[in-house]
């Protein structure tokens, strides 16, 4: 999705704001994400190589939607560590006494 917006954006500092990734980093996802070469697909060739083709830009598209999911929870993920380090919560239990049993 930030590769499609990154196509059409006229700000690509504002969009890597809302974002909130580096902007040089949508730029390596488009370069790394955006395979579709439209005079690759309207190539001519026989119909095995055709849907094979789909297929792997389809698989493309799939890991491209899972990447951007997993940068997120990781930048969330390193949020609530900030602030679990700011307010001194630890997120373990407290340690109790044993017992005399």
């Amino acid at each position: 999705m930030a590769v499609e917006r990154l196509k059409a954006c006229d700000n690509i500092v504002e969009l890597s704001q809302e974002l909130g990734v580096h902007w040089r980093l949508l730029y390596k996802w488009r370069d790394q994400f955006d395979p579709f070469d439209p005079s690759e697909e309207s190539s001519p060739g026989n119909s095995r190589e055709s849907t094979l083709r789909k297929e792997i830009n389809q698989l493309k598209r799939v890991l491209v939607d899972k990447t951007l999911e997993l940068d997120f929870l990781k930048g969330a993920l390193q949020k609530v560590e900030a602030r679990r380090q700011k307010s001194g919560i630890s997120g373990e239990k407290a340690s109790t006494t044993k017992s005399k049993k």
